[in-house]
């Protein structure tokens, strides 16, 4: 068995993982599924933006929970956090009819966990797979909004600028199981980036428009029995492929729609409501931790200003197709 793996991260550096539990995690067929399966929901040539994979982002997370001193067991829980994720990611949601709480995969963690390969993996170096697939048992991998934890820091670091993303990395500390900011000036820094790609991106035009298009040419492609809903524990390829060879024109406009780098926007619309995404993180001063909309008034106005924007929806096509 391989004795070491080297993983270079664009944000974190280079780190050597010797541990044979986390070797073979990171060969299992499971995890080695996530490079197939896009972060941001949609492959690029269907989306507006550069993709990374869901592989990507639990490995980082991975990492992220060992430079803050987690133990190995929250770092086995930290790579395998998003390993329940289907094909799509978060279009799922959409088409099941959760998307404003886009929390299908959740739902399937403990299955995938629990079960076949990744459950054999963790008994054989004596970690128990329901522990390991329990969130709340892991505080520097999961929180909820709007505090910081890997999971939430590590997926918007991958899209902050580069320089950025690493200045704010090493202002990252671990004070009682808990990410905070050595400063202010940090904690702002995060706090409006984060908030500027949930307008910009996440609950923006172009994102909530292709989810919505997207979401409704799988509906067709099950409704015909193009795909089967098993399909889903596959990849972005696998039903990729059996999309373009539908004979289905509705299927084949949406592809084409989605293709073009820019969404046209038609006369008629309609409102969609997306999970609303921010934080408020907690940073250090002189030995106490305070909340940056605690201390900081252009935040707090800032965020009330991107909330109340956000319960208005957004107005995306409705296509005639």
């Amino acid at each position: 068995m391989t004795k070491k793996i080297i993983i270079r991260d664009k944000i974190y550096g280079t780190y050597s993982f010797t541990e044979p539990v986390i070797i073979e995690l990171l060969k299992s067929k499971p995890v080695q599924r996530l490079k197939n399966i896009s972060q941001f929901g949609i492959p690029d040539k269907y989306y507006h933006i550069k993709n990374f994979s869901r592989y990507e982002h639990s490995v980082g997370v991975m990492i992220l929970i060992r430079s803050l001193g987690g133990s190995l067991e929250e770092q086995i829980a930290g790579l395998l956090h998003d390993v329940s994720h289907t094909a799509f990611s978060h279009v799922i949601d959409w088409v099941v009819g959760e998307a404003g709480d886009e929390t299908y995969q959740d739902g399937q963690h403990d299955d995938i966990i629990n079960s076949g390969e990744i459950s054999r993996i963790l008994k054989k170096y004596k970690y128990h797979p329901q522990k390991i697939s329990d969130y709340h048992n892991f505080k520097l991998l999961e929180r909820d909004i709007p505090s910081l934890c890997a999971d939430r820091v590590d997926y918007a670091f991958r899209e902050f600028p580069r320089q950025v993303a690493k200045s704010l990395f090493a202002s990252l500390i671990n004070i009682d199981n808990q990410i905070v900011f050595r400063d202010k000036p940090a904690a702002y820094t995060f706090a409006t980036n984060f908030l500027r790609l949930q307008r910009v991106h996440w609950g923006g035009f172009e994102a909530v428009s292709r989810f919505k298009l997207f979401s409704g040419a799988l509906k067709l492609a099950l409704h015909e029995k193009t795909i089967k809903f098993a399909d889903f524990l596959r990849d972005d390829k696998y039903i990729i492929n059996k999309l373009l060879k539908s004979k289905n024109a509705k299927i084949q406009s949406i592809l084409k729609i989605l293709r073009n780098k820019k969404i046209p926007f038609p006369k008629k619309s309609e409102i969609i409501n997306k999970k609303f995404r921010y934080t408020d993180p907690e940073f250090l001063d002189k030995g106490r931790l305070y909340k940056l909309s605690q201390t900081d008034l252009r935040y707090k106005k800032y965020l009330e200003k991107e909330r109340l924007a956000d319960q208005k929806g957004m107005k995306v096509p409705i296509f005639i197709i």
